[in-house]
């Protein structure tokens, strides 16, 4: 019982910052109601079905579920702000060169894994 109500603490959780991330360019949002979605599986099937349901969030999250698919908009929107989100750190913070090198590939790995993923 209390495992449920902490994989239903940890939806809401990433609900909330599904939600910042629709806000905020720099912050992701499919990636926190995916794992929203996970959660209410575990814990709520009424808030998961919420989710699934939802009019602007539901079709990727769908999308997601069924078939590994983003939509291609959503890549070339995600990409793109992992490229401008790492020259902004470049040339705000000036890093140590090790750290800038980690940074890029933590950045380009994903960047990668999203560029290859299906759309639909």
């Amino acid at each position: 019982m209390m495992i449920r109500w902490a994989w239903f603490a940890l939806g809401w959780l990433m609900v909330a910052l599904g939600f910042i991330g629709a806000l905020l360019p720099v912050m992701p949002t499919t990636v926190f109601l995916i794992a929203a979605a996970a959660c209410f599986t575990r814990s709520s099937p009424r808030f998961e079905r919420w989710l699934l349901d939802h009019r602007w969030f539901g079709p990727s999250l769908r999308d997601w579920r069924e078939h590994r698919a983003i939509p291609l908009k959503a890549k070339l929107f995600a990409i793109t702000s992992m490229a401008g989100g790492f020259a902004i750190f470049l040339l705000t913070l000036h890093p140590h060169p090790w750290l800038a090198v980690a940074v890029g590939t933590a950045i380009f790995a994903s960047a990668l894994y999203v560029g290859t993923r299906p759309h639909r």
